[in-house]
C-alpha cells in the first residue's frame, strides 16, 4: 500500500488540479488515502499561490463524486453495506440521520482524518436522503475543508500541515459550531415568518 501511495502522490503532483480530483474522488470512494488530499492540496498552494481557488475546487469535486458513488452504492446494496458494518454501529447512525437528516453528513465531511466518514456517506443512501441535499451538504463540508486548508498554506506555507495537526480538531469543531448556528439561525427565522403568514 505505502508503494501505492507514493505512487499516487506522484502521479497526482504531475497533474496538478486534475491529480487532486482523482485523489480527492479515490479516497471519498473505496479507497483510504487519509490526509494525503490535505497535503497535495496544501503542498499545491504553497508552490502556486495564484491557483488556490482552483486547487479546493479540484479536491471537493473529487471528492463529491467519490461521495456520491458510495451514496448510490449504499442506496442499492443494502446487504453489502449490512456485511461491512456492525449492525449497533448502523443503528446508530441511521438514528442521527433520522434526527439530523443531511447535517449527520455534512458535519463529519468538515472534520479531519480519522474522524469517521464513509460509514455516513453510504447509510445516507440506505436513508434516502435527497441526492441533491447530500451533494450540496458534502460540497459545502468539503468546500469550507480544502478552503480553509488553502488559506492556511497562503498563510503558513510548508507549515500548514504542523498548524493542522496541533489545531485541526479544534478548527474543524470551531468550523461546525459556526454552521450549526448558521442552520439553527435558518430553522429559526424560517419558522417566524410561517408563523407571520398564519
Amino acid at each position: 500500500m505505502g508503494r501505492f501511495v507514493d505512487w499516487i502522490q506522484s502521479f497526482a503532483l504531475a497533474l496538478g488540479g486534475p491529480g487532486l480530483f482523482i485523489v480527492g474522488f479515490l479516497d471519498s470512494s473505496f479507497l483510504s488515502l487519509p490526509e494525503i488530499n490535505d497535503l497535495l492540496l496544501i503542498w499545491m498552494v504553497t508552490h502556486h499561490k495564484s491557483r488556490m481557488l482552483y486547487y479546493v475546487a479540484s479536491s471537493t469535486l473529487g471528492s463529491v463524486s467519490g461521495c456520491l458513488l458510495l451514496y448510490y452504492v449504499g442506496r442499492k446494496s443494502e446487504q453489502w453495506v449490512k456485511r461491512r458494518f456492525s449492525a449497533a454501529r448502523m443503528e446508530r447512525t441511521m438514528h442521527t440521520f433520522q434526527r439530523y437528516g443531511v447535517m449527520a453528513v455534512l458535519i463529519p465531511s468538515l472534520l479531519p482524518p480519522p474522524a469517521p466518514f464513509k460509514v455516513f456517506v453510504l447509510l445516507a443512501g440506505m436513508a434516502e436522503i435527497s441526492a441533491t441535499r447530500f451533494v450540496v451538504a458534502i460540497a459545502i463540508g468539503r468546500g469550507l475543508r480544502y478552503f480553509v486548508e488553502g488559506l492556511l498554506a497562503l498563510w503558513y506555507g510548508d507549515r500548514a500541515m504542523d498548524f493542522i495537526a496541533a489545531n485541526g480538531r479544534p478548527v474543524a469543531f470551531a468550523l461546525v459550531a459556526l454552521l450549526a448556528a448558521g442552520m439553527a439561525g435558518y430553522v429559526l427565522r424560517k419558522k417566524a415568518l410561517e408563523r407571520k403568514r398564519l
